[in-house]
């Protein structure tokens, strides 16, 4: 078996117990708060009295479930398949799409991963508040109406912030987070002394009797069981912004044992007898104290919420530089901290529904019924491109690539069947949010081909442009000019219409073509490659990588240290716009297609939003594209 290789590009970074601390209000927010209603889930679906053998098989599925998909499959081998320090299921597609065998499958994957992410992402926040406030079922019962108006109140707040930035907050969160798994440790420490008989659920052979001997109960429990482990993915997806070590430092050090303790101090009370009509957790807390464990877990599910939010701009954002998404207007809300974004168009798609399942479903017990189904798929595709990854990144045999996935597939396999019992109990709801999202992307990215094979048809070579010039005394005006453009040979269409229309070339020309690479984030030094192609006529491509955000003038650094005399100050920008419009032969994308592409192209981020360009220095020049 081939040694896997480690292709991190180290940085320079604050101390790992530093980074540690940080990653627990981000990137464990999700798993972290899933003992709120996890356990009390299961309980539910089981359908009876738990007996001593039952919770000692439900708590050994939820540990080795936590050991399995966290620990090995994420920790241990997702993590590892890092894009230059970059994770998640979009940098792992984008490591494979390059290959021409099932180059259209890893796509897929990729695309209904990321996709997936989206409609369980609308769950996450409603389910984690609304289990945070149902503790007040057990202090002021009488409270019980103010629930839901309290947790939609708190979700609306939590995203009418975010265009505001939440930086100097967001200092605060890995101190509470660490609060929080201390005090959740402790509360499980307390109830394993209750019955210390709970820790010999350790032993997977309890796990395995009850699977075995329970019939269909068994099956529907994994719908259940599987919570435990949603938010496990965040380990990946979270890793450019802290690193492996710290993630590896925060999850073995303090989130996973953090964990285990709770639910098996869950497990002792209800080996104890006690009473499961309310959450099992808050049992778990003394009288007096249950009011400020309210309170920390209200202020660790807003957290949790908060990770899910900032996540989904992320990768918004670099889905968007990847080309399967229209641009958005991204608004940087913290200058020294490049993932502090805000996305406005995504923010209030996701705020509404949230807020619409926390009012259809009212309750987090209705809720864990829809929860879980488009997580369980999207680990399923991460599996599958796993596989992929350790055979032609890692290079290892077909014997150990396939021994291993199998673990991995018969897992994500089992849970998924399990929680597809939940589709007509709401869990319709994320895969139609999921299908959705998958389909703009897949539309976007075929009008986007599409429109450039459109374009690109009639290339004009440079020579040909030159001598038609020269033979119409078409002059060369003082002046600079910037024509942005996708393709990087012949002359760019833009170049052409703009002559065609006013008569006239600038004495300066430079034609720009922006590139994003399948990586993260470009040098300086590799940022920009710029020729001159004929006297006064350069040509230019920038390189972004897909964290990145193109800012066009910030490249006349670039510029001038290539020792070219352009200066983009004083240019005058020329940007194409196409109108979109369906061939006369007939053929061409489908019309529904292009209907939703031409959509989707009028209402984007204007080019000059998006590269940051001088508004009065831009001109647009609008023609007919048939694709």
């Amino acid at each position: 078996m081939a040694q896997a290789a480690d292709s991190t590009t180290e940085q320079k970074t604050p101390g790992t117990v530093w980074l540690a601390g940080g990653a627990l209000g981000v990137v464990f927010g999700d798993i972290g708060t899933s003992p709120l209603y996890t356990l009390k889930t299961v309980i539910l679906l089981t359908g009876s009295s738990p007996t001593p053998p039952l919770i000692l098989g439900l708590l050994s599925l939820i540990i080795w479930t936590l050991i399995l998909v966290t620990s090995v499959k994420y920790a241990a081998f997702a993590m590892r398949f890092d894009n230059r320090g970059e994770g998640g299921i979009m940098a792992l597609m984008s490591q494979l799409q390059h290959l021409r065998k099932g180059r259209a499958l890893i796509i897929f994957a990729g695309l209904l991963g990321a996709a997936l992410i989206y409609g369980d992402g609308a769950i996450t926040p409603a389910i984690s508040v609304l289990s945070a406030l149902e503790g007040l079922n057990i202090v002021f019962p009488e409270a019980q109406h103010l629930v839901l108006p309290a947790a939609v109140t708190i979700l609306v707040a939590l995203f009418a912030i975010q265009p505001f930035g939440t930086a100097k907050i967001g200092r605060v969160f890995g101190p509470i987070m660490t609060l929080w798994f201390m005090v959740i440790a402790a509360l499980g420490v307390w109830g394993i002394l209750q019955h210390p008989t709970v820790l010999l659920a350790i032993n997977p052979w309890y796990g395995f009797h009850f699977l075995l001997s329970n019939g269909l109960v068994s099956f529907l429990v994994l719908g259940g069981v599987f919570l435990c482990v949603t938010g496990a993915e965040a380990l990946y997806a979270d890793m450019g912004h802290f690193g492996k070590k710290p993630i590896w430092l925060a999850w073995y050090g303090m989130v996973f044992p953090a964990l285990v303790l709770n639910y098996a101090g869950q497990s002792a009370l209800l080996l104890s007898g006690a009473d499961i009509s309310h959450n099992i957790f808050f049992r778990l807390c003394p009288p007096a104290m249950q009011i400020p464990l309210v309170i920390l877990a209200t202020l660790a599910t807003i957290i949790a919420s908060q990770a899910i939010i900032t996540g989904a701009f992320s990768m918004t954002r670099q889905t968007i530089q990847l080309g399967w998404l229209p641009h958005l207007r991204i608004k940087q809300t913290a200058a020294d901290n490049y993932g502090q974004i805000y996305i406005g168009m995504v923010n209030w798609l996701l705020m509404v529904a949230t807020v619409f399942l926390a009012v259809f479903f009212r309750s987090s017990d209705n809720l864990a019924a829809a929860y879980g189904i488009a997580v369980s798929l999207t680990m399923l595709m991460t599996s599958g491109l796993l596989y992929v990854a350790m055979r032609q990144i890692w290079h290892w045999s077909k014997l150990a690539s396939t021994s291993v996935a199998l673990l991995f597939l018969v897992i994500d396999t089992s849970f998924l069947i399990a929680n597809l019992i939940k589709v007509l109990d709401g869990g319709y709801i994320p895969l139609l949010l999921a299908a959705m999202i998958c389909t703009v992307m897949i539309v976007w990215h075929r009008g986007i081909n599409a429109t450039l094979d459109a374009i690109n048809e009639k290339e004009m070579p440079l020579e040909t442009f030159f001598n038609k010039l020269r033979d119409n005394n078409i002059p060369r005006v003082p002046g600079s000019a910037v024509f942005l453009t996708r393709s990087k040979n012949g002359v760019p269409p833009v170049m052409r219409w703009h002559v065609a229309r006013n008569r006239s070339l600038q004495e300066n020309v430079l034609t720009l073509t922006i590139s994003v690479l399948n990586v993260p984030r470009i040098t300086h030094l590799n940022r920009l490659v710029i020729t001159r192609v004929a006297p006064n006529y350069w040509r230019a491509v920038a390189y972004y990588g897909f964290m990145e955000h193109p800012n066009i003038p910030a490249l006349q650094s670039e510029i001038t240290s290539r020792r070219c005399p352009f200066e983009l100050e004083d240019a005058t920008y020329y940007l194409g716009h196409e109108t979109i419009v369906g061939r006369e032969n007939g053929q061409g994308i489908a019309k529904w297609q292009r209907s939703c592409f031409a959509f989707m192209a009028r209402n984007c981020t204007h080019a000059t939003h998006y590269y940051h360009l001088p508004a009065d220095q831009v001109v647009e020049i609008s023609r007919r594209v048939a694709i």
